[in-house]
């Protein structure tokens, strides 16, 4: 049997809004689907380290076993005691997805309940190869108390940007997800003078900040890179019983202009929005109402037609002159439905 887990070990207090605002406010810097990626372990004899970073909170299937023993989503290592070369903890290292400041964890012990660690650390490096014996590391997580079958949530405000992080646990056992919250921090010498940037792109630091409705799939999904994978790898609201629009507000990676837009409908083919607009405008604060009636927002495309399971590549039809610029745009749909990604590419102020 699959035990689900969506409804189960829902957080309360200050760890729900904590996480909260990690999620409104911040990216996963070492998800999967922004390159993160897990380097090296100290041991993962029962279940590798790799599960640390795939989406969604794991699952439990009764009865499935491997020849290492039980089947289990997530990092777990084998028991301490009498290891002969005297590890007193174990750990993994992950590569982040983006390099960026960290704000918040999520360790999420989810089904390990008789073999969860006692405390957890994390430590961070700068480093343009993978860390080796030489490499030093910073304590950003102090060792600190996790609870079985749980998730974790830290806050952090060490201010600095990192390449990669060192999750320890101690002395053993396993952890079902890791989640890394932060804020990109953009290397902009990598783009030559003059170039297109895509500016809505969660890889250059855009942020998806605000929708109407995000019933069958996260805000995210929108800037994520590449094409979506599935109908769940995009942006896709309930049905309406009105106009609408819905419609989501995404803080650009930087202030630019917008000379070319592309909206993908992929996997969208009975449920894509009939038409879209996009609007645009300046502004020092991420802190919009949730009516947005009293933004100044700018036609960027005015309402088009869009079409299922196509990329629509938009040019001619931008309104706005190449010497504006935006620091926010929304997109709107009508009257509801799902896109499965939007790229705003301009050229930054």
């Amino acid at each position: 049997m699959i035990e689900n887990t969506q409804q189960q070990n829902k957080l309360t207090g200050k760890s729900a809004e904590l996480e909260l605002k990690l999620k409104t406010y911040f990216v996963d810097l070492v998800s999967e689907r922004v390159g993160g990626e897990t380097l090296a372990c100290s041991d993962d004899f029962f279940a590798e380290m790799e599960n640390l970073l795939k989406p969604g909170r794991s699952i439990f299937i009764d009865h499935k076993y491997t020849e290492r023993g039980k089947w289990m989503d997530g990092w777990e290592s084998r028991r301490s005691y009498g290891r002969a070369n005297g590890r007193e903890f174990d750990w993994c290292i992950i590569k982040l997805g983006i390099n960026g400041v960290i704000r918040g964890f999520d360790i999420d012990t989810n089904y390990f309940r008789g073999n969860a660690p006692q405390t957890v650390s994390v430590e961070a490096c700068v480093s343009n190869e993978h860390p080796n014996a030489d490499t030093v590391w910073q304590i950003v997580l102090a060792e600190s108390k996790v609870d079985a079958h749980s998730q974790n949530i830290f806050e952090i405000t060490n201010p600095q940007t990192w390449t990669h992080v060192r999750l320890n646990m101690f002395p053993d056992g396993g952890i079902a997800r890791f989640r890394v919250y932060g804020e990109a921090d953009v290397n902009w010498d990598n783009f030559v003078e003059g170039e297109l940037i895509d500016l809505a792109s969660i890889k250059n630091g855009a942020k998806a900040l605000l929708v109407s409705d995000m019933f069958f799939s996260d805000k995210n999904n929108l800037i994520m890179p590449g094409r979506g994978k599935d109908m769940g790898d995009g942006w896709e609201t309930k049905r309406r019983r009105d106009p609408g629009p819905d419609w989501s507000i995404v803080k650009l990676a930087a202030q630019g202009s917008v000379e070319k837009v592309i909206v993908d409908t992929c996997h969208f083919k009975g449920n894509y929005p009939d038409t879209f607009k996009l609007e645009g405008l300046c502004s020092d604060s991420d802190d919009f109402d949730a009516s947005n009636a009293k933004l100044a927002w700018q036609t960027i495309i005015p309402q088009t037609k869009l079409h299922a399971h196509r990329e629509h590549l938009f040019i001619n039809e931008i309104t706005a002159a190449k010497t504006q610029h935006f620091t926010h745009v929304k997109l709107s749909i009508y009257p509801d439905g799902g896109i499965s990604r939007l790229r705003v590419l301009g050229k930054r102020k």
